[in-house]
């Protein structure tokens, strides 16, 4: 299993040297427009700041609706997703480890219909094999959309 070429995870030097923003402009690709062929780039995902224990990335609404024309659910899980998951390799080594998602749930408190959602993961637990992350998204005016858990399983990849 390898992680996106393009994907540029911090040293633990650029942890002491750059500020969170500046390792989330990193996270954002070479062209800041997200990772290409990936779906957080599909649904316009991008990172605010980035630290080992607590990840913020924005996502807008246009382009992630459902019919009734509210952010569609599934949109809000995979924000949620994403982040523990980068959140969970910050902590790793990624030459030996890689972590993927194995549980996720999330409550749904306030539809949202146009503007950015905003989306900051908490590492909750850390452990051996597995990080658990709570993560509430927000919209512009600050008011909670929505309240999601993702548990991340650690894999060793060997190296």
């Amino acid at each position: 299993m390898t992680l996106h070429p393009d994907l540029a995870l911090p040293t633990p030097e650029d942890f002491e040297q750059l500020s969170p923003e500046a390792l989330a402009a990193r996270m954002n690709g070479p062209q800041g427009q997200g990772l290409p062929g990936t779906l957080g780039a599909r649904l316009g995902i991008r990172y605010v700041s980035v630290a080992r224990e607590r990840v913020v990335a924005t996502m807008p609404v246009e382009g992630n609706r459902q019919p009734a024309g509210r952010l569609h659910g599934g949109a809000a899980l995979a924000l949620a997703e994403e982040l523990a998951s980068v959140g969970s390799w910050l902590n790793l080594d990624p030459q030996r480890q890689v972590a993927v998602g194995v549980d996720l749930s999330g409550t749904h408190v306030r539809g949202l219909t146009d503007g950015l959602v905003t989306a900051e993961a908490r590492l909750s637990y850390r452990g051996r094999s597995l990080m658990v992350w709570e993560i509430e998204l927000k919209d512009e005016r600050g008011r909670t959309t929505s309240l999601c858990r993702c548990t991340c399983n650690v894999i060793s990849i060997g190296a």
